[in-house]
């Protein structure tokens, strides 16, 4: 099937290629709207300090020190996401687990500030879970591994608007899914079509050429 032949195709069908779209982009924007609960993300950033950090250092100490501080800081990233703060920070605030929220934890390769991520239902409940972890993962830090502190540099806050769902993202790709569909559809009812349409096609699939045709008598 040529290029040309199918948008003839499409024309033909054109009733089901802009219907298909637009119902499946209609039912997934009423979907996600209507029934998709807003999502809130509070983050708070923490800096870490090492019981090496010295201002007197030499700058090839220092250079180093900062060296080991970032490499600690992804561990200390790694140490927030684990099982344990977890389930502190879920004892701290008197709940039996964080597993209704999503935690997200991140640290720069060429800095020692951690940036943690919580993301729920309630925008206070997740300034609350946000904040709280970043006292949990400090004590925990110290005892485990020794760091001299892990410092909050921005409290997270309430936020005011919602972080998701992506709710234009998915009503777009519905209605993408929705013209390739339609499309398909067609091509293969097309393909399931076996009747000799034309006198090209009848040609084709005899080898001779067609010398005449029979008008369709009605009445």
């Amino acid at each position: 099937m040529t290029l040309l032949e199918l948008f003839k195709l499409l024309r033909k069908h054109l009733a089901l290629v802009v219907v298909l779209p637009v119902v499946l982009a209609i039912a997934t924007a009423g979907f996600s709207w209507g029934l998709m609960q807003n999502q809130y993300t509070a983050t708070v950033s923490v800096y870490v300090l090492t019981a090496k950090d010295d201002a007197s250092s030499s700058s090839t100490t220092a250079y180093n020190d900062l060296t080991a501080s970032q490499l600690m800081a992804n561990d200390i990233a790694t140490l927030a996401k684990s099982e344990t703060v977890q389930k502190r920070t879920a004892e701290a605030l008197g709940m039996s687990s964080l597993s209704g929220y999503k935690i997200s934890v991140e640290a720069g390769t060429t800095t020692r500030v951690i940036s943690i991520s919580v993301t729920a239902g309630k925008p206070d409940a997740a300034a609350i879970v946000a904040n709280e972890i970043s006292t949990v993962l400090s004590t925990t830090a110290q005892s485990v591994m020794g760091v001299e502190s892990v410092n909050v540099v921005d409290a997270a806050e309430v936020p005011t608007d919602p972080s998701g769902p992506p709710r234009a993202m998915y009503t777009a790709v519905a209605f993408l899914a929705g013209i390739f569909l339609a499309v398909a559809i067609v091509v293969v009812l097309d393909m399931l079509n076996t009747r000799v349409r034309n006198p090209e096609e009848a040609e084709e699939l005899l080898g001779i050429p067609v010398i005449g045709r029979i008008p369709t008598i009605k009445g």
